[in-house]
């Protein structure tokens, strides 16, 4: 199992239709995630002394091929349609990594 931590800016006026989208996350969607080995996946919302709102994620992966895996979840229709309701919501960080929409996070400490 792998733990992933990200990061991403969420555009203030979109912040109320964020939650209410995560309120009521789509089954088909939830059923991809969870086939796609994804499990312990949450999403969390702070505004930074910047007075920037940023969305923090975290999700283990529990399978053994992690870019087929979400290759396969870029590949269905369902998640499609959902990623086209949450992309317009969301403002990737300047410095991601080439590639990356959520800019992915160093993990420094864990204790289970």
């Amino acid at each position: 199992m792998k733990r992933y931590g990200s990061v991403i800016a969420l555009n203030p006026d979109k912040i109320e239709k964020y939650k209410k989208l995560h309120a009521a996350v789509w089954p088909d969607v939830l059923k991809m995630i969870k086939d796609c080995n994804i499990r312990n996946y949450s999403i969390y919302l702070r505004q930074l002394d910047d007075g920037q709102h940023y969305l923090f994620s975290y999700f283990e992966y529990t399978g053994t091929d992690y870019a087929a895996d979400m290759a396969r979840m870029a590949a269905d229709q369902t998640t499609q349609e959902w990623w086209a309701c949450c992309i317009p919501c969301q403002k990737p960080l300047e410095n991601r990594a080439e590639g990356e929409w959520w800019a992915n996070m160093e993990e420094v400490f864990h204790q289970d």
